[in-house]
This record gives C-alpha cells, sequence and structure tokens, in this order.
C-alpha cells in the first residue's frame, strides 16, 4: 500500500496548485476523521477527573499518547451542525466566494447538492481520497448527512480525471441512520474496518447533541449529557482499542478527533458564545507527537485564540475543525481539496519532526 500511495504522490505532485509548493510525505495508509456532535471543551474539562462514573478515559488517552488541543475553533460565522461538518470534509468555511455556502442544518430537499446550492462543484477529501484510487467512507447517526450521499453519488460526483477512472461515486461506503446510537455505529464501523480497510472514514456521534438538546448542555458529571460523553468515549476506546490490535492497521493509522460545536442551555449557534465555538481538536496515530500541545507544534501558522474571541478567516487563524481535510489527504501523501482556503497550504503539522 505504501508503493501504492508513493505512487499515487507522484501523480498529484505534478498538478499540485501553488499553496501547496512542497508536497506531503505519507504518513499514514488509513485516517479515520470522528467528530462528536455537540463536543463543547468546556463540557470536557469536568468529566477528565480520575474515578468518576463518567470519566472520559478515552479521551485522557487521547491527550497523553497523541496531540491536540481543547482550545479549537469550528466555522468563525456558524455554530451548527451540517455546515460544520461539511467544512470539515470540503475544507471551506462556509460563507462568502470561496465558502461550501450549504447554511441549511435540516435534511436536503431532493434533488439538492452542494453543487446546486452554490452554482459550482464543491470538490471534497472524497473527491481527492477516491480520485487517486483509494477507498472512502462515511457512518453518521443523523439523516441530514444524506447530504454527502446526493453531492458525491453516482451521478452527482464530479468526473474523475486523476490518473485511472475511478467513477464519479466518490462514497465506497455509507450508513447514515438517524438517531443511531454510538454503540450500533461503532460496531459496524470495526466490523467493516477490519474486514476491508477505508483510506479515508469520517465517522460522526450524535450522542451528546441529542441529549443537550433534550436535557441540556451541562458541566455536572452525573448529567445526562455528561453520560452521552461517555458513552461515546467508550466507543471511541474500542475504535482505539481495534487499530492497536489489528496488524493492518497498527502503526499505519491516524486518527483526528473534533467536533462541530458546543452548546449552552439546550441550543447553540451563538458565534459569540465560547461555550458554543469552543471545541477540542486531537490527531491520534501515526506520526502523531505523544502529550503535545498543537499550538507548541505549530508557533508560526497557528495562533491561540483568547478564551472569548472566535477570529474571522482574516488574520492568524487558530487551529479549527475545518483543518480535518486537508490534514487528513496531508497524511495519506496527497494535495489538498482543490478550492479549499482552510489548510490549503496543508501546514498543519502534528509533530516537530513531521516530513513534508
Amino acid at each position: 500500500m505504501l508503493a501504492v500511495l508513493t505512487a499515487l504522490h507522484a501523480s498529484v505532485a505534478a498538478s499540485a496548485p501553488a499553496a501547496a509548493a512542497i508536497a506531503p510525505v505519507a504518513i499514514a495508509q488509513y485516517v479515520i476523521l470522528i467528530s462528536v456532535d455537540g463536543m463543547g471543551s468546556a463540557y470536557l474539562k469536568p468529566l477528565l477527573q480520575a474515578g468518576l462514573a463518567t470519566e472520559l478515559t478515552t479521551f485522557k488517552r487521547l491527550q497523553a499518547e497523541g496531540c491536540g488541543t481543547l482550545n479549537a475553533r469550528d466555522d468563525a460565522n456558524y455554530a451548527i451542525t451540517l455546515p460544520n461538518h461539511t467544512t470539515m470534509v470540503t475544507g471551506r468555511g462556509v460563507i462568502g466566494a470561496t465558502g461550501h455556502n450549504w447554511t441549511s442544518n435540516t435534511d436536503p430537499p431532493a434533488g439538492s447538492t452542494l453543487e446546486t446550492n452554490k452554482g459550482t462543484y464543491v470538490a471534497s477529501a472524497f473527491d481527492v481520497v477516491h480520485d487517486h484510487g483509494l477507498r472512502s467512507a462515511i457512518w453518521s447517526g443523523k439523516s441530514k448527512f444524506s447530504l454527502y450521499h446526493k453531492s458525491y453519488g453516482p451521478t452527482t460526483g464530479a468526473p474523475d480525471v486523476t490518473g485511472a477512472d475511478n467513477g464519479r461515486d466518490k462514497i465506497d461506503y455509507e450508513k447514515i441512520i438517524a438517531a443511531a446510537p454510538a454503540a450500533d455505529l461503532a460496531a459496524d464501523f470495526i466490523t467493516q474496518m477490519a474486514a476491508a480497510p477505508f483510506n479515508f472514514a469520517f465517522f460522526h456521534f450524535q450522542d451528546p447533541d441529542g441529549a443537550g438538546h433534550a436535557l441540556g448542555w451541562s458541566a455536572d458529571p452525573a448529567s445526562a449529557y455528561a453520560a452521552a460523553l461517555k458513552r461515546v468515549d467508550t466507543q471511541i476506546g474500542k475504535i482505539l482499542d481495534m487499530v492497536h490490535d489489528t496488524p493492518a492497521l497498527n502503526g499505519k493509522t491516524t486518527i483526528i478527533l473534533t467536533s462541530d460545536h458546543g452548546g449552552h442551555g439546550n441550543t447553540h449557534g451563538d458565534t459569540k458564545n465560547p461555550l458554543d465555538y469552543t471545541i477540542p481538536f486531537y490527531v491520534w496515530g501515526a506520526g502523531a507527537a505523544s502529550g503535545r500541545d498543537l499550538y507548541s507544534i505549530n508557533p508560526s501558522t497557528r495562533s491561540a485564540p483568547d478564551a472569548s474571541a472566535n477570529p474571522s478567516y482574516s488574520g492568524p487563524q487558530p487551529v479549527r475543525n475545518g483543518d480535518a481535510a486537508n490534514l487528513a489527504l496531508s497524511l495519506l501523501g496527497l494535495s489538498p481539496v482543490p478550492g479549499s482556503t482552510i489548510d490549503s497550504a496543508q501546514d498543519l503539522v502534528i509533530s516537530a519532526a513531521r516530513p513534508r
């Protein structure tokens, strides 16, 4: 597989955009992007205490064995689910000429795609992975994620003009089920990855967001919201164990963990409220430094924002959930998403010694 990635990288380098003047070196064969819906950083901190029934033992493992920050940001203009997840897979902000422009947070109407909404095709990490002969997949606990099936399907995905024609359907496997519990999706994910690993897997847990809307976002370790975070933490632990215990994946897989937004009361979406826009961003596995802060590893390309700041896309940038798409591609040795603006230079690194 590494030989394949090397060959693919050579074909990508010839057409790489100017922003990626120094092409990435493949670090991983597989990247798993996990988004925990509604996981605000403020609500993680109380659950890192040892001995709690809701102690986030897996999250503490990610912090110890990987690198990251609790001071990342979602989109500068939207703190809601579908716009932010679209940012995660396209590497674009939501609004503006360079944005993906998907602002709705409901199930997409019949016939609606990212392309019909914007007026031009909006490429994604799924496109780059698929068009280079690799495999991609998505798991989600919300039906609105059908947007990606609609946008990157057999007739809606862009023609593959990179190397061999792998067809227009950019996503090889999909499991999108409304209100799917964390354990159910994780079990299917583990089964599928053990049988035939996907090079880029996008996994979405809906549980904490559901608990927040129903019973409130809460820092109380005994709250329903904390219990939902613990259920997800347990399932992420199973995913980490699967990677570690599977020879085909161990040492060849990187996990990126982030969120779309936090919340306050029973809602979210306030781009002026730190409880809504402050999220975690962690990287674990192949290529990731242990126990390091992402801002300390990236002092010249990322700037830690003040707690009360939600920076615009001009000026110094924080680590954002939108960094995920091009970081994932960089780890796979692939160039950035065409048209992307977040980490389009692929300069977010996860180890001070990481080759470029």
